[in-house]
């Protein structure tokens, strides 16, 4: 049996949009309801309520899908640590469906 997809997506402002990455993450066969996001917060910020759950909600199997790298992180080191993160659990990245 293959795992959850869980989504994350995240706006830097409030006055953006989350409507593309929503539709992207569906598109990559996330149920919208297994969809986590952040808006009006900046990638250097890692405490993100979001991110903070669809962390917690994935488990070994499952994969946690955004739809571009700059979204979960905005420094190499920091998507390092999450990517560790993810695989000391058990999780799959994907990015951008890859």
């Amino acid at each position: 049996m293959t795992g959850l997809k869980i989504g994350y997506a995240r706006v830097s402002t409030t006055g953006q949009d989350l409507t593309a990455q929503r539709e992207g993450l569906i598109a990559f066969g996330v149920h919208p309801d297994e969809v986590y996001v952040d808006h009006g917060l900046t990638g250097t910020n890692r405490t993100r309520p979001g991110l903070r759950e669809a962390l917690a909600a994935v488990r070994s199997g499952d994969t946690l899908v955004v739809t571009k790298l700059d979204r979960l992180a905005r420094s190499l080191p920091d998507a390092r640590n999450i990517a560790d993160e993810l695989t000391t659990k058990g999780v799959t990245l994907s990015i951008g469906g890859s």
